[in-house]
């Protein structure tokens, strides 16, 4: 199962023995008893409310805190009582109360038609004191007291939620004084003060984690949701109501996360709304397979309690069940929400990062609808970055689809325009503040919040192109300090001597794109995150692209440990393995989901790629690879392949063919490095189209000269060399700034490399 369900909690476990302990458990063996052995209700604090019945039919009420993991005993009725709802307040001083005292068969048999049929009380276990009657009616009633924030103080005050079936919902103010011997009693001995939350609903569910009620209450034209917010030091406050385009005319009352009545429950669920209202942190309720799903609630986070048995879960996803699911599905819609449900639940360890990559590796020509290797990088990103701060989930992209077109079975969505929810402003501490932030925020959003690269990647494309004329400008000194200061980063992280030698070069293009990235994700940030801070920014998106790096760095990392590979990728006289091929084949898929993305990769890497290249494809497929852009030239592994490989027929034709293919500025720089008639001819093709550049410059202001007679007949001979004698004869020098040139060399290689392109002969 993908499900890990772990009992957190067991009635028999983890009560019945604190209970045979003090010779309270003998009834529960009983048929007639053990079905009153239930859990009533779990509060914000984790503490969780369970009723059994005693010997003498005595009805008690117990409590069990899951990070003491002890037992308490609340309160006991002297009377066989059906317990329907049960709260206990923060400070446990306050036990209320909701039971049942007799069935209708019972007032009648008993002529008691006059006595109520529901009782709700408001006890002090504070001692156990005074009991007060909160409601003796014939409807039932469900009970809630509210939950401050940690860390606040209130135990003074105590705010108890009465929710009746007679479709209304109070909250009663209870104030509590300190007395000799430690005793706390309910200090108003009137009426206990109540104000009216909602009237006439039809539908309730309880927040625990946030403190919020939502409720609906139906109208002739639209139904309309509200929400209303609960205060540890105010009373309460409307913030959402919304029209609703359903009906829900004449339908019994649902209260949903309210405690449980499994008899009433049972009755209510098969004549009432099946709604839920999903928040970010509560659990609302759970379809699990294994447990019986009429009697499961989801009281806390990541937590289902099965009312029925008594036993509370918490709940995780199996990382090993999830990685065979991952292993074995063949949709593209199963295999991305596994990947990315294992990057979000699991944390990072080295053993999960292994086995995701492996996985990559192994399936990277069968996913269609997507990249495995961008969604690794992205999804981890995002994980790894937004708990950091807040709304940076907003503003940092989680996937690199941008819209998926793929079909989820039995999956159907559909988009409608919905009416804007009215918002009701009666001062709701810190609601508004967080309103006005998200609207700020979406002011800049062209069409979304989340950073892209386009800009990012127009911007990488002209700084490319205009090196020479940009390369001292103030500009791009600053984006090679932001490409300095991340690559300064990643160095503290990884003091390790890295398996993959990466990060051992300078590579201006990749430098170029990190600190182009650094400065318009800082950008972007400052736009939506002012009151963070400058500093705090730099710091995110520091550590955005340093860990950009180190994720390219992990795979490579995990594909050279499984392939087993080692240095010798940078000794061209042998041919790669398999695993090279494979391990070459990756990086290929590496590199273009960096340009579909426009990341940056770690300097170095085009240079082990190249080199693995070399190794493992054919002359004519190397040089396809590197014509089309997949294989990039560095002077790195140009230098060492002209300088280690000797010069046999084929490895002449190898360099020549590498030669011929660079960047004149690239080529300047390693050419001297080959020792060889082919090279010297390229220096000296190179040279001459200076010359002959240089000299028209010259010549467009006069004649041309008559060109000298030369003994040799051949016209491309004689054209060089009459522009040759020109240049002498004007006294032009260009050659001293290019290293000295014997012009008898340049003829002769000329006229051999001429004649080679003619098929003659040449001695």
């Amino acid at each position: 199962m993908l499900l890990h369900l772990v009992a957190e909690f067991d009635l028999q476990r983890d009560v019945v023995p604190w209970l045979a302990a003090r010779g309270w458990a003998a009834a529960l063996g009983t048929s007639e008893n053990s079905s009153a052995f239930y859990v009533v209700n779990v509060e914000r604090n984790g503490k969780i409310i369970y009723t059994w019945k005693g010997n003498r039919r005595n009805t008690h009420i117990g409590l069990y805190d899951l990070q003491t993991k002890q037992n308490e005993h609340l309160y006991m009725f002297e009377r066989d009582l059906r317990i329907i709802s049960c709260s206990v307040n923060n400070e446990r001083t306050l036990l209320a109360v909701s039971f049942r005292q007799y069935t209708e068969e019972e007032r009648v048999s008993r002529l008691l038609q006059s006595v109520s049929k529901y009782l709700t009380l408001l006890i002090e276990i504070h001692p156990i004191n005074n009991v007060r009657v909160l409601k003796a009616v014939d409807s039932c009633v469900r009970v809630q007291f509210l939950y401050p924030v940690e860390g606040r103080n209130t135990s003074t005050e105590s705010h108890l939620l009465l929710v009746s079936e007679d479709k209304y919902i109070e909250q009663f103010d209870i104030h509590v004084v300190a007395e000799e011997e430690h005793k706390v009693v309910i200090q108003n001995s009137g009426q206990l003060p109540r104000a009216r939350v909602a009237d006439d609903l039809i539908w309730a569910q309880w927040d625990m984690m946030e403190q919020r009620l939502f409720y609906i209450i139906p109208k002739e034209s639209k139904s309309t949701l509200k929400c209303v917010q609960f205060y540890p030091d105010e009373n309460f406050n409307s913030i959402l109501e919304s029209h609703l385009d359903i009906s829900v005319n004449d339908t019994q009352l649902k209260l949903v996360n309210f405690g449980y009545d499994y008899c009433q429950d049972q009755d209510v669920a098969s004549r009432s709304l099946n709604l839920r209202v999903f928040t970010s942190k509560a659990g609302e309720d759970a379809r699990i397979d294994v447990l019986q799903n009429c009697s499961i609630r989801s009281p806390l986070m990541s937590t289902v309690l099965d009312c029925h048995v008594g036993r509370m879960y918490a709940v995780s996803i199996s990382d090993s069940a999830l990685l065979q699911f991952l292993q074995n599905s063949k949709r593209d819609s199963e295999r991305l929400a596994a990947l990315h449900c294992a990057l979000l639940c699991f944390q990072h360890t080295e053993d999960l990062e292994m086995q995701i990559i492996w996985w990559i590796s192994e399936n990277l020509s069968t996913c269609h609808s997507f990249d495995p290797i961008q969604e690794f990088i992205i999804a981890s990103l995002y994980c790894r970055m937004c708990p950091e701060t807040h709304s940076l989930d907003k503003l940092l992209p989680y996937t690199s689809l941008l819209d998926w077109i793929g079909i989820i079975p039995g999956v159907t969505c559909a988009t409608d325009i919905i009416s804007l929810p009215v918002l009701e402003f009666q001062n709701p501490k810190g609601f508004w503040e967080k309103l006005n932030s998200n609207l700020e925020s979406v002011k800049y959003a062209e069409p979304h919040l989340h950073y892209h690269n386009n800009v990012l990647r127009r911007e990488w494309r002209n700084l490319s192109e205009e090196r020479e004329e940009r390369t001292t400008t103030a500009y791009l000194r600053n984006i090679f300090e932001n490409a300095r200061k991340v690559l300064a980063h990643l160095d503290t992280w990884d003091s390790e001597e890295r398996l993959v030698p990466l990060f051992q070069e300078e590579d201006y293009q990749q430098q170029l794109l990190m600190g182009l990235m650094v400065a318009q994700l800082k950008d972007h940030l400052m736009r939506h995150l002012q009151y963070v801070g400058k500093k705090k920014i730099d710091q995110i998106v520091l550590d955005y692209v340093a860990n950009l790096l180190n994720l390219v760095h992990r795979i490579m990392k995990e594909v050279w440990r499984r392939y087993q590979l080692h240095s010798c990728i940078f000794c061209f006289d042998e041919r790669g393995s398999t695993g090279e091929f494979a391990v070459f084949h990756i990086m290929s898929r590496i590199l273009e989901a960096a340009n579909g993305m426009c990341m940056p990769l770690p300097p170095g890497f085009h240079t082990l790629h190249l080199g693995l290249g070399v190794r493992c494809l054919p002359l004519h497929t190397l040089l396809h690879y590197i014509d089309n852009g997949v294989l990039h030239l560095t002077e790195t592994c140009v230098r060492k392949l002209l300088k280690d490989l000797d010069d046999s027929e084929k490895n002449e034709k190898l360099k020549f063919s590498i030669v011929m293919r660079l960047p004149e500025a690239l080529g300047q720089k390693v050419c001297q490095f080959w020792n060889h008639p082919i090279n010297a001819n390229f220096i000296a093709r190179k040279y001459v189209k200076l010359l002959l550049e240089k000299l028209g410059k010259r010549q467009r202001s006069r004649p041309m000269p008559e060109r000298l007679s030369v003994p040799v007949e051949f016209l491309p001979l004689n054209y060089l060399t009459n522009m040759l004698a020109e240049i002498e004869k004007q006294g032009v020098q260009p050659h001293e700034n290019q290293g000295h040139v014997n012009v008898r060399f340049v003829e002769e290689t000329a006229l051999k490399h001429t004649m080679t392109l003619l098929g003659l002969k040449y001695s």
